[in-house]
């Protein structure tokens, strides 16, 4: 059985990563998990004080579990309560159940919670072991997923993603996007994105996925990503996520961050080391 995990801080931000979650895990049968995690540094004194957090955080889970819970069709709703570093905790959890996908809110360039879900979105995004799913609280979504944007780049990682995004759309019975964005004049480059887009088209027809082919000329691939993406009404945008050099996994490149921070849909963020949905 496929398993589901979402970040969860008892947001508005993180009811509404729930609620996206749970379609998600319908479509594909999956179960789902819910990680609370206590980061805040509580002294020995006042350890009766951080009892009485987890019970209460416990039962607003119950809460919780008891509405959502009628409404998973093919698994159930399971909780973790943790202590430590928000994003840390959130990867030992997903690690620790096999997660499939992990789905995290965020708060976007504009708007700010008080909790952590949002602040933390990054980190948990580089430090996850599998791909995880970023949403926007204003982000509205109808039970369904009709268009996928999926970019190539001339990097030999940018295929990793396809068999995710493959999954998802025949989930949904959605149409795949294979859109390359060129910002170089070097014909070496040119020729290599083409057979990234032949190979990721060869693999969606034997899948059976529908999918258009697209190309655009621009100096700045992420607004060109979103104004494609927004052009074309779709309902997911799938990457691949690179790494700072100088942070090891706790930081993402500047690529991933922009469209995580600036896409107005959910972002699909997929490292090479994955494997497969299924």
């Amino acid at each position: 059985m496929k398993h589901f995990l979402v970040a969860f801080d008892f947001s508005k931000n993180a009811v509404h990563s729930l609620e996206y979650a749970l379609m998600f895990a319908n479509r594909i049968e999956a179960d789902l998990s819910l990680v609370w995690v206590d980061s805040s540094n509580t002294p020995e004194h006042l350890y009766n004080i951080d009892q009485e957090l987890r019970i209460e955080t416990k039962s607003h889970f119950d809460d919780i579990i008891q509405q959502y819970a009628p409404l998973v069709h093919h698994g159930k709703i399971n909780q973790f309560l943790r202590k430590g570093k928000v994003y840390s905790e959130v990867a030992t959890v997903a690690k620790a159940i096999n997660a499939s996908l992990l789905f995290a809110g965020t708060h976007g360039v504009s708007g700010f919670e008080e909790f952590w879900i949002g602040s933390n979105a990054y980190r948990i995004v580089a430090s996850a072991t599998c791909p995880v799913i970023t949403i926007r609280r204003d982000y509205a979504f109808n039970n369904s997923i009709k268009k996928i944007v999926l970019p190539i780049d001339n990097s030999a990682d940018t295929k990793h993603k396809i068999p995710y995004a493959a999954r998802i759309a025949k989930a949904f019975n959605a149409e795949i996007h294979l859109l390359t964005v060129n910002n170089s004049p070097i014909q070496v480059i040119r020729k290599r994105m083409l057979s990234y887009v032949a190979e990721a088209s060869r693999f969606l027809e034997n899948e059976g996925v529908k999918y258009i082919v697209s190309e655009v000329e621009s100096d700045n691939i992420t607004s060109s990503i979103l104004t494609y993406s927004e052009a074309q009404q779709a309902d997911f945008i799938a990457i691949m996520t690179e790494q700072g050099a100088s942070n090891g996994n706790m930081f993402l490149g500047p690529y991933a961050q922009q469209l995580i921070n600036n896409a107005k849909i959910p972002v699909l963020s997929v490292q090479s080391v994955h494997s497969d949905l299924s």
